[in-house]
């Protein structure tokens, strides 16, 4: 992907993170006229995704192919730069924001998008991170067609162990719960998958024998060993960028940050949109979250000189 450089410090909009949802949010501002800097790491989550699906007009293309895409469709507004390079800190200064990059350079801006995503964090399980967004899924309406009714397995405990098996148990019906380790699934949710004849196992996971990402089996500390041909999974996360806390953006109880229904978090000017507000990780989402973050942002812009 190009890399456009920028000799300009002061924008009306500085859109941190430059993946589907930070994209959306540029073409918005863009066809609005407004001056915008997306600053972007280059470090995507679905990097290791090898396609993705249930968007429109792009079913089973590459991640990578979708962004590349969107980002010369972006490009083509002159009032939208694009900058490779990492916001290391945030502050709110008299006139919006003032953002700092890891080489020193610095850009102000009246308003601040964050569609910053998230990191993922895996269980300690050898095979998990290789085999992550290939057969290692998070998201059934993302992948499930593919490997419909294979020999599938969730890795999942509790309450989300269970809702999990009951979601996935619409697209194959050789499934099984691992719970890798002791179950904690209510007594009367246990009877209600084992009438729908879905498996449970407790054995505790030693590793995820796969090829290239694509797992054979489960390989459980005892030595005994379960075909699968796909998994679903839900790790737990972290934010990427230090500019949550220095800005003080209050999370809500999943740990994403907390926006109302116009992209606005608790911090005046500052908006979010995508992987980082949300557990859907899904494209269709972030483009469309994204969209609403921009047309905030410029509708914001507006109402504000207007009342000058």
């Amino acid at each position: 992907m190009m890399q456009v450089q920028t000799e300009k410090a002061i924008f009306d909009v500085i859109i941190i993170g430059g993946s589907y949802a930070g994209l959306s949010a540029a073409m918005a501002l863009g066809r609005s006229l407004r001056e915008v800097l997306i600053i972007d790491s280059g470090k995507p989550c679905n990097w290791q995704t090898p396609h993705s699906h249930n968007f429109l007009t792009r079913d089973g293309e590459t991640p990578a192919n979708i962004a590349g895409i969107a980002k010369a469709q972006v490009l083509a507004y002159p009032t939208v730069t694009f900058l490779n390079g990492t916001v290391n800190s945030a502050s709110k200064t008299m006139d919006g924001f003032s953002v700092t990059c890891s080489d020193g350079q610095l850009f102000s801006g009246k308003k601040l998008i964050l569609a910053t995503g998230i990191k993922d964090i895996f269980p300690n399980i050898k095979g998990f991170a290789a085999c992550w967004g290939i057969s290692v899924l998070h998201c059934p309406y993302c992948h499930g067609y593919e490997v419909a009714h294979k020999p599938t397995g969730i890795i999942a405990n509790g309450e989300i162990g269970f809702e999990f098996a009951k979601l996935i148990s619409n697209w194959t019906k050789d499934l099984t719960l691992f719970t890798n380790g002791p179950i904690t699934l209510d007594p009367k949710d246990i009877e209600k998958l084992t009438r729908k004849n879905i498996q449970i196992s407790e054995k505790e996971i030693e590793e995820i024998i796969h090829e290239n990402g694509k797992v054979s089996r489960l390989q459980f500390k005892d030595g005994s060993s379960h075909k699968l041909a796909a998994i679903y999974a839900r790790g737990s996360m972290e934010h990427n960028t230090e500019v949550i806390e220095a800005l003080a953006i209050t999370l809500n109880d999943q740990g994403y940050i907390n926006i109302d229904n116009f992209k606005k978090t608790n911090v005046a000017g500052v908006f979010a949109a995508g992987d980082c507000t949300n557990m859907m990780r899904a494209i269709s989402e972030s483009v469309y979250a994204g969209n609403l973050a921009g047309v905030f942002a410029n509708k914001e812009l507006i109402e504000e000189d207007f009342g000058k």
